[in-house]
């Protein structure tokens, strides 16, 4: 089959701290009968709309394709790495932790059996909105489990004031909360297992309480030095194209892409990229063909693709996301004059 860039749509997924109203992105999507927390763009049962693989799933078609779309480096992997969402919180999410990778492994099977560290860009933010990320300075198990008796537990993390712009990584073990205010994009490992701690007593529509997993959560929450936080981005012009680095890490690297006029890229030959288009409108021009991208919308470009160019129509703003080699990652900093404290602040291994 014709190698070629593909679009994914998303699925809409309620949750109970979502939203009404998923503008700007989906302008269309003023009034939801019920709220709406995410917006999963790389789901496996996400339909693909364009290319040689429309109408299926992303899971289906993943299981189908070679090395010439998947990257040499994950010709073996047996399900799709990278989970992108867009996160519409109108109210606190639970208290929460994810596990990672080896105790998935043992406690996680059923779920997927995989760890999950994750990054999130704010899209948009008012000006008093907040995360909980990571625990306090000497905060030890004893004194949190007391908190949860107590409930106080949230003054047991801190609280991290974000704007627009800003990048925040969550490594796995990291006690985390997102508050209401925000608009989020995550990039994160594919897994969907959630350890919640706390929250706030809420109710489903069947009038229960949410399950918590105050067992494995401790289990799995970080009581050493935190290592999540707030990203320190490096920032590189390339011609008209202004490249913004947040981190790469065993599972994702993302950077943001903002340009006005035309841009010429290429895809390594080792993985496949996704291009998450948060502004904007034009066209991905390859092969002869041009595709067609607005905003809120998820790409698919092929590891073998090679060269292409993007022609705005308007000016844009995308995110990248890849899995990266991390070797391959420091060198690829270097040849583009990033001082090694650059490259540092952007690697998590």
């Amino acid at each position: 089959m014709k190698l070629e860039p593909f679009r994914i749509d998303p699925t809409f997924v309620p949750r109970i701290w979502g939203a009404r109203s998923l503008a700007p992105l989906f302008p269309d999507r003023r009034n939801e009968k019920e709220p709406i927390g995410e917006v999963w763009l790389t789901g496996t049962d996400c339909r693909i709309s364009s290319g040689p693989f429309a109408g299926k799933n992303l899971g289906e078609a993943w299981r189908n394709m070679g090395p010439e779309r998947t990257g040499s480096r994950l010709r073996d992997a047996e399900y799709f790495p990278l989970l992108v969402k867009f996160i519409f919180p109108e109210d606190k999410l639970s208290i929460q932790v994810h596990p990672e990778d080896d105790y998935a492994r043992q406690h996680g099977a059923a779920a997927g059996g995989r760890g999950k560290t994750e990054m999130w860009y704010v899209i948009d933010a008012r000006k008093d909105a907040e995360l909980m990320l990571g625990l306090r300075p000497g905060v030890s198990r004893e004194e949190f489990c007391r908190a949860l008796d107590s409930g106080t537990v949230e003054e047991c993390l801190e609280h991290v004031r974000v704007r627009t712009g800003d990048a925040v990584f969550v490594p796995s073990g990291t006690a985390h909360s997102i508050g209401p205010g925000m608009i989020l994009c995550e990039i994160q490992e594919y897994s969907d297992i959630t350890y919640r701690v706390f929250d706030y007593n809420r109710l489903t529509a069947g009038g229960k309480l949410r399950e918590l997993h105050i067992e494995k959560a401790l289990d799995v929450i970080n009581f050493g030095q935190q290592k999540g936080g707030k990203l320190e981005p490096v920032t590189n012009q390339q011609g008209p194209l202004t490249e913004t680095f947040y981190v790469a890490c065993n599972y994702f690297a993302t950077e943001r892409w903002e340009f006005r006029e035309p841009v010429a890229a290429a895809t390594d030959a080792a993985h496949f990229d996704l291009l998450v288009t948060l502004a904007g409108s034009g066209q991905i021009e390859t092969g002869g063909k041009s595709h067609s991208y607005a905003p809120a919308q998820i790409w698919f470009l092929p590891a073998a693709l090679g060269e292409y160019r993007l022609a705005p129509e308007t000016p844009t703003t995308l995110l990248r996301a890849y899995v990266p080699d991390l070797g391959e990652f420091r060198r690829a900093m270097k040849q583009r004059g990033i001082p090694d404290t650059g490259v540092s602040r952007l690697v998590q291994s």
